[in-house]
């Protein structure tokens, strides 16, 4: 009875740790706000390649002439490369236009849905299944 007890609790403790990447995803609209659409301008300031979202960092110019850094959420490394899409395609110094949607809190923060090179180019940089509306280029 006592060994049970001690393998039950092995094994639930085991299983622990498969169970918090699940709990730590989450929903388009538990962080960005849907009402708040945006398309911003910038240059490539850094580019993370992570799971389990990848990130671009820009400089956006505003009206006002002052630079601000905005963080872009955008797909894991996996999805994004099987759609083509590659960390060099976006060098540092580069122009580009993100579409998506601010963060809840208003921050510069945003997910980008897609990402728009100077020749015109288009690419869905979002994540699937997320509750997001879809974006120009997935309709």
């Amino acid at each position: 009875m006592r060994t049970t007890r001690l393998i039950a609790a092995v094994l639930a403790a085991g299983m622990l740790p498969a169970a918090a990447p699940a709990v730590a995803h989450h929903a388009f609209s538990a962080e960005f706000d849907v009402d708040a659409p945006i398309s911003l301008n910038g240059t490539v300031k850094r580019v993370e390649w992570l799971n389990p979202h990848s990130w671009i960092y820009i400089d956006v110019t505003g009206t006002d002439g002052e630079t601000v850094e905005w963080a872009i959420e955008v797909g894991p490394p996996g999805p994004l490369f099987r759609r083509g899409i590659r960390k060099e395609m976006l060098p540092i110094g580069s122009e580009i236009q993100v579409d998506g949607f601010q963060a809840q809190d208003k921050s510069t923060r945003a997910t980008g849905l897609d990402v728009t090179f100077p020749d015109g180019r288009r690419i869905f940089t979002g994540s699937e299944n997320t509750g997001a509306p879809p974006s120009p280029s997935q309709r």
